[in-house]
């Protein structure tokens, strides 16, 4: 698999409809934590610990928890220097903004597969 020079862009509306978009943007940022970013594993689990509690959370606090997973996301990036996740960073912010059930699931399914693949 060719990785990629530049950022790398998660478009939403594909990640929602398109399973094979999601599984394939796992490999990318697998791929460019692995080149970008070393020791991250912990780091990356104890976010999707995080994930998996905000999906869990009551529909009328999911946002929040959501939006309070972005600013931990956010400082986890700029303490540890992990450059790579920030497609992460800026696609958790559309699913917040968009506060669909489908979008936050999808977004537990993108890091699960990236936890999976970063094994």
């Amino acid at each position: 698999m060719r990785r990629p020079e530049g950022p790398v862009e998660i478009e939403y509306d594909k990640l929602i409809s398109d399973s094979l978009y999601l599984d394939n943007q796992a490999h990318v940022l697998v791929a460019r934590l692995r080149d970008l970013d070393a020791g991250t594993r912990s780091q990356l689990r104890r976010l999707y610990g995080a994930v998996r509690r905000a999906c869990r959370a009551v529909e009328a606090d999911r946002q929040h928890q959501f939006v309070m997973l972005r600013a931990r996301l956010a400082y986890t990036i700029a303490r540890h220097g992990l450059r790579s996740l920030d497609p992460l960073e800026k696609l958790l912010l559309q699913v917040t903004r968009r506060n669909e059930t489908r979008g936050y699931d999808r977004f537990r399914d993108l890091f699960e597969a990236i936890i999976a693949y970063n094994e």
